[in-house]
């Protein structure tokens, strides 16, 4: 008797772990993040941008409440003037979505300002972070918060030396 209630306890625990990967896997893509640095290359004290082109997918909603939030990993090359923004900090546009719902539109990308650290090695490093939302489908009857990671390449260069005579 004991060897059949742990069969039936193993089987069900398979049952539940597939479909759980399955519901994963049908949530995964909802929202995509392409970024890049601009300029590619950098010198010590310059000023660039990270560029974010988030995509959605069709049929679901982001939401502003709660916060659409984007975090950079700690990063010792490049200096940010908040450690996160939300889409209001960026000025996301927000729209009607749904049945009066609110919902995020990114037809633009979002551009988020930063400094090379003075004191930052030459070469090349990578700036990674994260965009927390909350995705919903009306249509299929759900919601979720999840978390889509992203990262850029860029280079670091030495600043041109100025002779003064």
């Amino acid at each position: 008797m004991k060897l059949g209630i742990r069969f039936w306890t193993a089987a069900g625990v398979a049952v539940l772990a597939a479909g759980a990967a399955l519901w994963s896997q049908s949530r995964d893509g909802l929202l995509r993040v392409e970024s890049s640095i601009r300029p590619l290359r950098l010198a010590r004290g310059e000023t660039g941008r990270i560029v974010l082109k988030i995509k959605i997918k069709p049929g679901v909603t982001i939401s502003p409440q709660p916060s659409f939030i984007i975090e950079f990993i700690p990063n010792a090359e490049l200096v940010f003037p908040k450690p996160f923004y939300t889409a209001s900090d960026l000025n996301v546009e927000v729209q009607e979505a749904e049945k009066g719902r609110e919902g995020l539109s990114f037809s633009k990308p979002l551009e988020i300002p930063f400094t090379v650290n003075p004191k930052a090695p030459r070469g090349v490093h990578v700036l990674e972070g994260r965009v927390k939302y909350f995705a919903s489908s009306k249509s299929e009857g759900w919601c979720l918060k999840n978390t889509q990671r992203f990262s850029a390449t860029f280079s670091t260069r030495t600043p041109a030396l100025i002779e003064i005579n």
